[in-house]
């Protein structure tokens, strides 16, 4: 391989520089590559994943490195690799084509376009031979090159695709918002869906899903219907025995390819893990089961130990793979426990975790969760707490163990938008913990970001090897104001506020459809001749930033007074509601956003004065379940700059020296509180007087 180097080995993309040296003559998406299909009159090879991609690593290694098969790629097309991760941009806009074309979508994307960047042929892993029923490249890149010299189909062909990615374009109608038993009718209606046995909704593959638990909290706050409770307990609990977690190290592998659990894609995403830390955190504080803030704490654990950048940025992603094997990384021989271990320690732990001599995955063990403390310490004559002990203590020796193994590829790119959503995770992780060094998290990871990526009021979308690119897109903005708003409740730092209203503005300024509402994917400033005005209005893997930005104008309308922050979301609330109706699945952000504007947030207002009354507090607020609260501090109201909730602190201070706080919900405030029980009665009983 190592006497290849095609155009990708000036890239910054982790996955973009795996290709590098493929024999294949890659290009990056630019200007130089069209340039050259034109020049040359030839159709274009576009080939779309991302690093921790295993099915991606499987084409490279039987085609893309395949010198035969490069060699026909290179003298029948121009050759573009894109990392989706990087530009998903590019990447939405060739999926809906193959998605439209063969009913399905997914990664490797392979599409096959005119050199205007037209797609005329696309689908997702090609095996290098014909194989599972598909083409292989070598039959079919002939079979394409000729269609797009010798078909006179071509033209009409592709005058139908345009008419078609056109006619799906149409924007829906709004209507009126829904109200509080339509909302309460949608979320009944994904329950349908629920795995009774397993947990989860559907069956396998099964994803997390984490919106839609989110929805199930709520459902339960309002009604204290216990099946929604039980159902996200039930899932959470499976999960997190489950090999989709890992039990080591901490942290959720992508989705399980089995309605179990048990199996997971082994490649981790922060995106996935940021939005189940905050799903397990609103788990605990409905419940208060310490089971759900130590898996929380678990996974942010393995964060800042494996994903984190010692500047303050969060990476992407790990590898499903290590030396060319899937899981290789995770998994075990029960004879290499019991080496490491010793038999007496090593035999509870095998217990503990389901581990045989013949394992549960190609002869080797997935660790899942078998038997509890309770049965161990009956097994072997222990109390529950020396068997938790043991077990805790063998977890961190063969986590030491392990780390000693070939490590899964790290793809160290710094993303926006999944870094505004583990700094959710973590402001809300110190909200309830208050431990300090999620603090310090927080902290790094905005000023590593306005050293960075935020310039003038704008955000940049990654930064890689020490270069910071590409105009951000909406979900960008979008999560990283969340992660603005939730981090001034954690740390109360007006300057965090500031930047979030300054990139609410440029969001509103740029991305925001005039016309018919919503926002378009990219800036409308920075679009490219060739981006498609998508919109991100659907939740998929990541969060709608239609809906999220939903509930950031809700929450700044709270936290400035700026009308036209309310007025927007209603907007966009009207815009939305009957898809959201029609299709709770893909609209559960916009469901939450909803929940908020109909039942009126819970504002909470504190005066500080004593440091250990504020704790106390804060201790009260923060361990309970209020998904819809605005929480605010202000020393001195009348301070210039402070214009945080201005007509919720106007007329309102300390009393008689005291840490005070007010508990306001729509036009009623409560008399002045300086008591923490007192405090806890009246958020827990939701009475304001």
């Amino acid at each position: 391989m190592s006497e290849h180097t095609n155009h990708l080995i000036y890239e910054t993309s982790p996955y973009l520089l795996q290709h590098a040296r493929n024999p294949v003559d890659w290009y990056p998406w630019g200007e130089e590559a069209f340039a050259l299909a034109k020049k040359e009159n030839k159709p274009i090879f576009l080939s779309i994943g991302y690093s921790s991609c295993h099915w991606c690593h499987v084409m490279e290694e039987e085609s893309f490195e395949n010198e035969e098969i490069a060699a026909l790629m290179n003298r029948l097309f121009v050759c573009i690799k894109v990392d989706r991760e990087e530009r998903p941009d590019i990447d939405q806009k060739y999926m809906r084509f193959v998605q439209m074309t063969t009913g399905s979508g997914g990664w490797p994307l392979t599409v096959f376009l005119t050199p205007d960047g037209d797609p005329f042929y696309g689908g997702t892993y090609f095996p290098a031979e014909d194989r599972y029923g598909k083409p292989g490249l070598k039959k079919l890149l002939p079979v394409v090159a000729d269609y797009f010299h010798n078909n006179p189909q071509l033209q009409t062909d592709l005058q139908k695709i345009r008419l078609m990615l056109k006619s799906s374009d149409v924007e829906q109608q709004g209507a009126a918002i829904p109200d509080f038993d339509n909302w309460k009718s949608a979320v009944k209606n994904l329950s349908g869906y629920y795995d009774e046995v397993n947990g989860g909704l559907g069956q396998a593959p099964k994803f997390p899903s984490a919106g839609v638990f989110d929805l199930f909290l709520r459902y339960f706050n309002h009604t204290k219907n216990n099946r929604f409770l039980d159902m996200t307990t039930h899932t959470l609990q499976r999960m997190a025995m489950g090999g989709i977690y890992d039990q080591l190290g901490g942290g959720f592998a992508r989705y399980s390819v089995d309605a179990r659990w048990l199996v997971p894609h082994f490649e981790k995403m922060l995106y996935d893990n940021a939005q189940l830390v905050d799903l397990y955190l609103a788990t605990y504080q409905v419940t208060h089961d310490p089971f759900y803030l130590n898996i929380a704490q678990e996974t942010l654990d393995f964060v800042l130990r494996e994903l984190s950048d010692s500047n303050g940025g969060f990476y992407s992603s790990l590898d499903a793979d290590s030396e060319g094997e899937e899981g290789k990384f995770y998994l075990w021989t029960k004879e290499e426990i019991l080496q490491v271990l010793g038999p007496k320690i090593g035999n509870i732990f095998c217990e503990r975790f389901g581990v045989t001599d013949q394992g549960n995955f190609h002869g080797r063990n997935i660790l899942n969760v078998r038997k509890s403390f309770k049965q161990l310490a009956e097994q072997f004559n222990k109390s529950s707490d020396e068997i938790e002990h043991i077990i805790n203590q063998a977890r961190q020796t063969l986590l030491e163990h392990r780390g000693k193994r070939v490590h899964p590829g790290l793809d160290y790119k710094v993303l926006t938008s999944w870094n505004g959503l583990m700094l959710s995770a973590f402001a809300h992780a110190y909200q309830i913990t208050e431990k300090k060094r999620y603090a310090e998290v927080i902290q790094k990871n905005i000023d590593f970001f306005k050293a960075h990526l935020y310039r003038d009021g704008h955000l940049l979308h990654v930064f890689s090897k020490g270069q910071a690119k590409i105009p951000a897109f909406a979900d960008d903005y979008a999560f990283y104001i969340r992660g603005l708003l939730d981090s001034y409740e954690a740390l109360f730092d007006e300057d965090y506020l500031q930047m979030a209203v300054e990139l609410s503005r440029t969001i509103e300024n740029e991305f925001y459809d005039n016309v018919a509402g919503g926002y378009f994917y990219s800036s409308l400033k920075e679009n490219e001749s060739e981006a498609e005005d998508i919109k991100s209005e659907k939740d998929g893997s990541l969060p709608a930033a239609s809906s999220v930005m939903i509930q950031n104008h809700l929450r700044l309308f709270s936290f400035t007074d700026d009308k036209s922050s309310l007025h927007k979301a209603e907007t966009l609330l009207q815009k939305y509601g009957r898809q959201a109706l029609e299709n709770p699945f893909a609209f559960a952000t916009y469901l939450q956003a909803l929940d908020w504007y109909l039942n009126q947030p819970t504002e909470i207002v504190i005066f500080p004065t004593d440091t250990t009354v504020l704790a106390n507090m804060r201790k009260v607020i923060f361990n309970l379940y209020l998904p819809n609260k605005v929480v605010l501090i202000s020393k001195n109201p009348e301070e210039k700059g402070n214009f945080a909730g201005r007509s919720l602190l106007k007329g309102r201070k300390a009393v008689d020296g005291k840490t005070t706080v007010y508990v306001c919900v729509g036009q009623s405030c409560s008399l002045p509180v300086t008591d923490g029980e007192a405090l806890r009665k009246l958020l827990e009983w939701g009475s304001v007087k």
